[in-house]
């Protein structure tokens, strides 16, 4: 959790009989524990007094639910947290769910996770049952989402998206107005099953007022419900279009680049005089220009690319170049660092007609005609000083994931007598998704890493080994970039 920058918030008001144990289950799982004493009268000061290693927030008098984590994001925020959980101080939560967070986590950087809490067997009252289906109909309502807990306390927040904090109430229903403020300004919200413990009636310490709070959520329906449909429906509705005009303009821009400017200019440029080595070259940096322009200069819209090169490499040298695979910008991507790279790529890129002529032209090859029937001409390019990028996964993966990396790279690579250099990407495929037609807004980043010479991946094994290995560097790598770049999402 610490690596991910998440921290837990526990807002506590008179919960002096269970507040040692719940701060003790959630140190098991995280070291980051912030705990609001919201005016407490109980023995609950006491009790956090004498616990180490979690941080008191201390209000003089009580104040509210809502003010009392106000006051936790801020100061989490302030000390570098970018995601923050909050649990119950009564004991309801188990705190063993705290790994499905962080898992939800990796898996939707920036969304709002809620712990949607399982019911079976739980003794709730009429009150409660009753207020978490009027709660979840309204949501549904003002936002056109569908939750099944919306009154749930145990949630993930992304602290740099919690839009309009300073208008949230202090009581009872501010957790409401965070969750419809996120929606409507297009955080992504994700539910997970959480674990959930009632205990015994006379045991309960409840703050929950039924006659004041009720007309409270009522009053604060009645206005979200308002909003929704003068302001959250017009933002939304600007939303969509951005997106699609975003699409659409990037798509006609690379359509008509390589329809009409750089496939004729290139047909021309190989048809009036015979092609030589300082030609193809030029060719070659042409290329590299135009991934540069697209990717640094002109960028993707809404879309922030970075680059990175770890130690001294050599681009001049030639290498077998692997890299993750995750979208068709990959290539995009790589190609901005050298012009003196090639890439096996598959049909469907190869015989592109936007820009497969391009490519042939610039000996790329299709995988399909297999790798021992591709090694001759592979090694004439490594002769001739050209690095040969593949990619071990073998296809684009759906959700970003390390998939198995094939043997084929570290053959070319053992046959060829050449090192390997890797190349970890990040955030293509979350900003052109596998199977989506529309542009995401986010980061991309790409580090290149020292290579790895024809000794070191010897010692690793056979193919086979060298395959599985690299791949578990390239999980832990990536999780690593992950952990980085997703605290700034």
């Amino acid at each position: 959790m610490h690596e991910r920058a998440i921290c837990v918030i526990i807002p506590t008001y008179n919960n002096g009989g269970s507040i040692a144990r719940v701060v003790a289950d959630v140190q098991e799982y995280c070291s980051d524990v912030y705990v609001v004493d919201d005016g407490s009268t109980d023995t609950t000061s006491a009790t956090l007094a004498s616990i180490d290693g979690i941080t008191v927030i201390t209000n003089s008098r009580n104040r509210g639910k809502g003010h009392a984590l106000k006051r936790a994001f801020r100061r989490a925020r302030k000390e570098g947290f970018a995601y923050a959980v909050t649990i119950d101080a009564d004991g309801q939560h188990y705190a063993s769910d705290l790994p499905g967070f962080v898992e939800a986590n990796m898996e939707h950087p920036g969304s709002l996770i809620v712990g949607s809490r399982q019911m079976d067997g739980a003794e709730r009252s009429k009150g409660s049952t009753f207020a978490n289906k009027f709660s979840n109909f309204w949501f549904a309502v003002q936002t056109g989402r569908v939750l099944p807990d919306t009154q749930t306390g145990y949630r993930l927040y992304p602290l740099k998206k919690l839009w309009g904090l300073w208008l949230t109430t202090n009581r009872y229903e501010s957790e409401l107005e965070l969750l419809v403020g996120s929606s409507w300004h297009g955080v992504p919200i994700h539910s997970i099953p959480v674990s959930v413990y009632y205990p015994p009636r006379e045991e309960r310490v409840s703050h929950f007022r039924p006659m004041v709070d009720f007309s409270r959520i009522t009053v604060l329906n009645t206005v979200l419900c308002l909003l929704a449909v003068v302001y959250a429906l017009p933002l939304a509705v600007l939303r969509f279009l951005l997106r699609t005009v975003r699409t659409v303009y990037s798509l006609l821009v690379l359509v008509l680049f390589c329809f009409l400017i750089a496939t004729p200019l290139v047909w021309i440029y190989v048809k009036t005089r015979r092609m030589n080595e300082q030609r193809q070259l030029r060719l070659h940096r042409w290329i590299q220009l135009t991934a540069s322009f697209f990717m640094e200069r002109h960028g993707i819209p809404g879309a922030r690319f970075t680059k990175q090169v770890s130690g001294a490499v050599d681009f001049d040298k030639p290498h077998i170049v692997i890299c993750n695979h995750q979208s068709h910008l990959d290539l995009m991507c790589q190609l901005l660092f050298t012009p003196r790279m090639v890439f096996l790529t598959n049909n469907w890129v190869w015989r592109n007609p936007f820009y497969g002529f391009i490519i042939r032209q610039a000996e790329f090859y299709p995988v399909a005609d297999g790798i021992e029937a591709l090694l001759p001409r592979l090694r004439s390019l490594a002769e001739r000083g050209y690095s040969i990028a593949i990619y071990p996964e073998g296809t684009r993966s759906a959700d970003c994931r390390i998939g198995r990396f094939h043997q084929g790279a570290f053959w070319v690579a053992r046959q060829l007598q050449l090192p390997i250099l890797p190349m970890y990407l990040y955030g293509a495929g979350k900003v052109l998704p596998k199977k989506s037609h529309r542009l995401h807004s986010g980061r991309i980043h790409i580090e290149v890493d020292e290579a790895m010479s024809c000794e070191q991946m010897d010692a690793m094994g056979s193919e086979r080994e060298q395959a599985r290995e690299m791949r578990k560097i390239y999980r832990e790598r990536y999780q690593k970039i992950a952990n980085r770049i997703e605290q700034d999402v």
